[in-house]
This record gives C-alpha cells, sequence and structure tokens, in this order.
C-alpha cells in the first residue's frame, strides 16, 4: 500500500480478555465457552448502546472502537459493573474476570478493521489492569477526568511491549462509583433510607414553585414549570437529582430547607414561585445552601410566554454554572434542546400531565386528548407523542384496557415516532423499553432501558425502569441494585417499586429480606395487597403451607377474583420454566 493509500484517524480503542482464561478451559471448557458467550453479548450491548463498534471477537478477546473517548470509558465501567454481577452468581472458582484497557490514538484503517500502536497501547494496558479492572492511557485520561464522576489512579509510565516511550497509566476506580451493598434485612423503605449520605457529586431537589397567580386552576402551570427543571438537570452526568415524586412531598407546607436537605439527602435546594397573568409570566428561583441555609443565587424573571423556554434553559445554566458542574460531551445538546415552542402546547402538556396523574379511565382519556392537541400544534415535537403513548400504555398497567394487543401496538408507535424526532428523549426510550419487554424481547428492552439512563443519569424512573427488565431478564443483584438507585433518587418510595425489590431479593436467593420488604410495606400502606403475592410465592417455596395460605386470603379478601397463579403466568419473565416452578409451588399450596 502506497503511503498516500493509508488511511488514518484518531480514535478511543476498548481491548479487553480474559483473566486467567487457560485455567477456566483446562477446569472446564463446556462451562467456560458457555459463559463467556454469554458475556461477549453484554460487551456487544454495551458497546453499541455507547455507539462503539466492535472490531474483533476472538478466542476470549474484544476489541472495539469509539468516537468519543467518553463512551468508551463509560462503556467499559458498565460492562465491568455487570459482570461484577454475573461474577457474584458464580463460584469463585468459575469467575470470568476481564482486564480492560482504553487509548485514544491514532490507528491505521484496512479492511474494516485497525491496526497500529494506537490498538497495541490498549491492548498492552489491558494487561496492566487488575481482573475486572479498568486501565486507561494517559491521552484517554487528559479528555474524561473533569467530564465522568470517577476516581482515578495513577500507576506511572509503564515501559510496554514493543512501544518505544513510557505510556502514562490509569487505574480506574470502580468501586467508587459502585452502590453500597445492602446489608442483611436492610431494604431501603420510604423515608429510611438505609444511607443518605450526601453523594460526592453535587446533589440537589427542586420543590414545588409556588403558585402565586391567585388562581388554584393555575396549580398546573407552576408544577410543570418545576417539572422541567427537575428533567434538564436529570440530564447532567455531573448532578445528583432527586425525583419529582420526593421532593413534591412538601409542596404546600412550611418546611425548613435545612430539614428537607436532611430528609432527602441532598446538598442544595431549588425553591421558587410563579406568576401568570394573561400572555406574561414571573418566575423567580432561589439556589439554598442545604446545610447552612443560606441562599447562594437568586433570580427574578419577567417574561411572556414565548420566551418560557429560555427562562428555564436560564435556571439551569445559572444552576450548573454555580455549582460548577463540567458537562460531558454531547451534554449541552440535550439539556439546552428546546421543544414545545408554542405556548399553547406547553400549557396543554402541562395540562395533559397533570390529568393522567389522576389514573382513572376518565382522566386517561382526557389527558390523551390533550396530549393529542399538543402534536397537532407541535408535529416536530416528541413531547406530544410521549405523551399519548404513556396513556396507552397506563391503560395496560392499570388494567383499563379493553384491547390490550392493540394498546401495545400504539405504545410502540407512539415511542418510535417520539424518537424518530429525537433520539435523545429518555421518556420515549423508557417507554419502548416497557413495551419491548412486553413483547418479550428482553434484550433490546434492556437496551432500550440503559439508553434512558445514560441520557438521563439522575431520573429515577429510567433506573426503576431498568430494574424492572433486569428482574425478569433473570438478572435479579443487577436488578436490585438499579431498584436501589431509584429508592435513593427517589426516597419517598412508590410502593409498586418495593414490590419489584421483593421479587428481586427473593429470585437473588434472599427470600427473608424479601418478605421483610413485603411485611414493611403491607405496614406502611394496608391497603397495598398485591405485594402480598410475593410473600405467598415465597412461603409456598420453602412449604410454608399454613402461612402461605393465611398470605393469599388477604389477597383474596381485599380481591375476591384475583388469581395467584394467573397473576404469575401474565408476568414477563424470560425463563418461562422459572414461572412454572413458582407455579407449582403455589398448586401444592393449594392457592389458586
Amino acid at each position: 500500500m502506497a503511503p498516500s493509500d493509508v488511511k488514518r484517524k484518531l480514535t478511543a480503542i476498548l481491548a479487553a480478555d480474559v483473566a486467567g482464561y487457560s485455567r477456566l478451559m483446562e477446569a472446564d471448557e463446556a462451562g467456560t465457552v458457555e459463559t463467556l458467550t454469554s458475556y461477549r453479548k453484554v460487551f456487544v450491548t454495551a458497546i453499541g448502546q455507547y455507539h462503539g463498534c466492535v472490531i474483533d471477537a476472538k478466542g476470549d478477546a474484544v476489541l472495539a472502537e469509539f468516537a468519543s473517548v467518553v463512551d468508551a470509558v463509560t462503556a467499559a465501567v458498565e460492562i465491568q459493573r455487570i459482570l461484577a454481577g454475573r461474577n457474584a452468581e458464580l463460584p469463585d472458582e468459575d469467575r470470568m474476570d476481564f482486564r480492560i484497557g482504553v487509548n485514544l490514538g491514532d490507528v491505521i484503517v484496512q479492511d474494516d478493521t485497525i491496526y497500529g500502536d494506537g490498538v497495541n497501547i490498549a491492548a498492552r494496558l489491558e494487561s496492566l489492569a487488575e481482573p475486572g479492572g479498568i486501565c486507561i492511557s494517559g491521552s484517554t485520561y487528559a479528555q474524561v477526568k473533569s467530564k465522568l464522576p470517577l476516581e482515578y489512579e495513577f500507576l506511572g509510565r509503564k515501559n510496554v511491549k514493543n512501544i518505544s516511550e513510557p505510556v502514562p497509566a490509569y487505574r480506574v476506580a470502580l468501586e467508587a462509583e459502585r452502590e453500597r451493598p445492602a446489608a442483611s434485612g436492610e431494604v431501603g423503605l420510604p423515608l429510611g433510607m438505609p444511607d443518605l449520605a450526601i453523594p460526592d457529586k453535587p446533589s440537589i431537589a427542586v420543590l414545588a414553585f409556588e403558585n402565586m397567580s391567585g388562581d388554584p386552576e393555575q396549580e398546573y402551570f407552576s408544577d410543570g414549570i418545576s417539572e422541567d427543571i427537575i428533567t434538564g438537570l436529570a440530564k447532567i452526568s455531573g448532578l445528583f437529582v432527586i425525583a419529582r415524586n420526593a421532593s413534591f412531598i412538601y409542596k404546600g407546607k412550611t418546611v425548613n430547607p435545612r430539614q428537607i436537605a436532611g430528609e432527602l439527602g441532598v446538598k442544595y435546594i431549588l425553591e421558587g414561585s410563579v406568576r401568570k397573568a394573561g400572555n406574561r409570566v414571573r418566575i423567580t428561583a432561589q439556589l439554598i445552601d442545604g446545610a447552612s441555609g443560606n441562599h447562594l443565587w437568586a433570580e427574578r424573571y419577567d417574561r411572556t410566554l414565548e420566551d418560557l423556554f429560555a427562562v428555564q434553559d436560564e435556571i439551569t445554566e445559572a444552576i450548573v454554572t454555580e455549582l460548577d458542574v463540567a458537562l460531558v460531551q454531547g451534554e449541552q445538546g440535550r439539556i439546552w434542546r428546546r421543544s414545545l415552542k408554542n405556548p399553547q402546547a406547553r400549557d396543554l402538556y402541562y395540562r395533559g400531565t397533570e390529568t393522567l396523574k389522576r389514573q382513572t379511565p376518565e382522566t386517561n382519556v382526557q389527558a390523551r386528548r390533550l396530549f393529542e392537541e399538543v402534536i397537532r400544534l407541535e408535529p416536530e415535537s416528541p413531547l406530544g407523542f410521549c405523551g399519548v403513548g404513556m396513556t396507552f400504555y397506563l391503560e395496560i398497567w392499570w388494567g383499563f384496557s379493553q384491547d390490550r394487543a392493540c394498546s401495545l401496538e400504539q405504545t410502540e408507535t407512539l415511542a418510535r415516532q417520539a424518537l424518530s424526532l429525537d433520539e435523545g428523549n429518555a421518556e420515549a426510550h423508557r417507554l419502548l423499553g416497557w413495551v419491548l419487554l412486553m413483547k418479550g424481547e428482553h434484550g433490546q428492552a434492556l437496551c432500550e432501558a440503559q439508553r434512558a439512563v445514560t441520557l438521563s443519569p439522575s431520573y429515577a424512573g429510567s433506573y426503576h425502569a431498568l430494574g424492572l427488565i433486569l428482574h425478569y431478564s433473570g438478572r435479579p443483584e443487577e436488578a436490585i441494585g438499579a431498584i436501589r438507585r431509584a429508592m435513593r433518587l427517589c426516597p419517598i418510595v412508590p410502593p409498586f417499586w418495593l414490590h419489584l425489590l421483593s421479587a428481586a431479593y427473593r429470585e437473588a436467593g434472599q427470600p427473608e429480606t424479601g418478605l421483610e420488604v413485603v411485611r414493611e410495606t403491607v405496614r406502611r400502606d394496608a391497603d397495598y395487597y398485591i405485594i402480598r403475592v410475593v410473600s405467598v410465592s415465597i412461603y409456598c417455596e420453602q412449604e410454608r403451607y399454613e402461612e402461605a395460605r393465611a398470605e393469599a386470603g388477604e389477597v383474596y379478601k381485599a380481591d375476591p377474583g384475583f388469581s395467584i397463579q394467573r397473576f404469575y403466568r401474565n408476568l414477563p419473565y424470560q425463563d418461562r420454566a422459572r414461572v412454572e416452578q413458582i407455579v407449582e409451588a403455589l398448586q401444592k399450596a393449594g392457592v389458586k
């Protein structure tokens, strides 16, 4: 090849292989190949999720490239996090730990593969990594050190094979990002979270902005503005943002910001007010240090409704600036992407969101009509499509749907329409993930949920969706981690999250912890009887039939027509054999 024909490019390279692969193969060849095949799928999924491309995957090695070095390191961290959960299920002698190296360097491109020192350095860094760890080059570190919420340890300048100059190497301290595992019996229940320590990254709760319009009918408008600010902040990887469900419980109450900060486990509080009159709106906002109660920043905005989006952007930008949060590549475009420029469409969207929360067949239809009007006014915005799609999904969830298959199809169509307008819409990815789970497409559902988490790293709903899909995909330990992350972001925990958590503990081989979750949930909310089906299944599998029948009796008392067996058969578990195991145990106890 003539020098002029050589194609070069700067790219981020991820190289990985299995530590102790020969030992594993010698001990159990068939089992090792099976585990390797399963783990390689984790690589392929995560690499694709973070916009990378697998170049080679022969034997126990994986080589991939990324346009963004931030994406490459994020993918590496996600892979090691998932594999750590998988390995926790295996005996120590069967664990399969990968080493990963990441380098940003110049490569030669030829016939769909890459060559050169850039690749060689990534491979040498991989050999320096500890089993289950990640080692990155100095060029990589320079790009990611202020853009990812990770810690790094400088290992020195390393002399590596076939590279003339020493290579600066850094270890990624994965343990700094791992969630603290729950101790036995520790379940993280509402207002009783086991660990509300202030996170390392800046943490904030946005309170419901006070409606100063003198018209209770305008309550939806001030709530909508507060929610929009929460949504914008939740997209920033360098922030920890408490969910609306938790921060809005203080609405209408006179509570000291220092008390709120302590109860929610955050350092900062944002409060404000909204006064709407005709086409004019006045918004005030104050950022407060939760420890001292001091005001760090305050501003008042007098604008027309057409400028409402600019105000929300300004508030978000002011918070990011005040807290000195560095934006990761691509975040700024997602945060300040303006949508629903039409004031009437925005007003209708706020009304639809508020109406949807009432959870009746009638209000669900009303909300759908409002969102459909949003689409008519702004067909280029994804928000109206997400709103209508959510009404179809929720009518399945709440049992309102007259035709489940049709509702599911409508939800998928609308979610995909939203994504065609804005691929970066986390809510649309979450919605599509739910649909794909119900259709039995667990792998694709998981990709959608992971994408939602990536796009909105502090959105509790995305972590709940991820936990839900992981649970039904047969990965309970990872599901527990995702659910507990959602619970930390939303310390006022919805009971159906606890239902999922108790079932995940059961599947993870921790039935007693699952029972404790059920008992405490029922103690706090006696009307949420449906969670008792988890304790029924646990007691049946433990052959504690008298206790199982007593729990089932409480379910039938609340709903005489309920069928626990049918309930389990309708759940979207990927492992249908596991469903039959549960049903068989129920039958032995005589539970219908």
